[in-house]
C-alpha cells in the first residue's frame, strides 16, 4: 500500500492546488492556534476546502475541545475532515459524529513517552484514524503541532503495528528523512507542513523532492 501524503498549513487556494499537483491525498488548514505555524481565518479555509476537489480529503486542524465549539468550528469551514489537535472532552467526539455524520474525525497524539501508546490506542477506539505528533499539550502556551521535532519512531511504530485505525505520522518530516520515516515506522500516510517550505511559502522544490523520496520508501 502506497503511503499517502498530506500537506498541512495551506495558505492559499494556490498552494492546495499546488500540493494536490503535485501528489497529496491531503490538505491541511490551521485554525486558531495558542501557538505554530499557519492559523488562517475561517472563512479563506473555506475557500480553500470548496477549491479542493474530491478525493482529496479536507482537514480542520482545531483546538476546540468541546462539541459544540468543534460543531462550529466546522460549520464555518466545511472541509471533510476535522483534526483534533488537543485532547476532546469526555463524550465530545460522539456527539460530534451524531451532528456531523458525514464528516472523518482524526485525533492527533503527541508522542512524547511510553503513555503515548496507550492514549492512541484510546483515541482509536473513536476517530477514524490518528496523527502522531510531536507537540506538548502540557505546557502552559500548548504546542499542538508545527513544531518541527521529530519524536521516537519506535512508539509510532508501536502505534502503528497495535492500532485498529489508519495512522498518519507528522512532526519534522522533510525530504531528508522521509524516506527513513516510511520504512521504519510504516505508517498510513505522512504529514507535514514546515518541512516543505522556505520563508513560509510553498516550495515547489522541496515538495518535489519530499514526494520523490516517498515514491523511493514505496517501491
Amino acid at each position: 500500500m502506497n503511503t499517502r501524503v498530506k500537506i498541512c498549513c495551506m495558505h492559499s487556494v494556490e498552494e492546495a492546488r499546488l500540493a494536490v499537483s503535485m501528489g497529496a491525498a491531503a490538505v491541511g488548514m490551521v485554525g486558531a492556534m495558542p501557538s505554530g505555524p499557519g492559523p488562517i481565518d475561517d472563512d479563506l479555509i473555506r475557500r480553500i476546502a470548496a477549491a479542493v476537489p474530491p478525493p482529496v480529503a479536507t482537514f480542520l486542524l482545531t483546538c476546540e475541545t468541546g462539541a459544540d465549539e468543534i460543531v462550529a468550528h466546522h460549520r464555518r469551514t466545511l472541509t471533510n475532515t476535522i483534526q483534533l489537535v488537543d485532547a476532546p472532552e469526555m463524550g465530545a467526539v460522539a456527539s460530534v459524529r451524531a451532528e456531523l455524520p458525514a464528516i472523518k474525525i482524526v485525533r492527533v497524539v503527541h508522542v512524547r513517552d511510553e503513555g503515548s501508546v496507550d492514549e492512541a490506542l484510546c483515541a482509536a477506539e473513536e476517530a477514524d484514524a490518528l496523527l502522531l505528533d510531536s507537540g506538548n499539550p502540557d505546557l502552559s502556551v500548548k504546542q499542538l503541532g508545527g513544531t518541527g521535532r521529530v519524536h521516537d519512531w519506535r512508539l509510532s511504530r508501536r502505534i502503528v503495528d497495535l492500532s485498529p485505525q489508519p495512522v498518519f505520522l507528522a512532526g519534522g518530516l522533510k525530504p531528508e528523512n522521509v524516506r527513513a520515516a516510511i520504512e521504519q515506522v510504516g505508517p498510513f500516510g505522512v504529514d507535514l507542513c514546515t518541512g516543505v517550505r522556505t520563508g513560509n511559502r510553498l516550495d515547489p522544490r522541496k515538495l518535489e523532492a519530499f514526494f520523490r523520496e516517498v515514491d523511493l520508501a514505496n517501491k
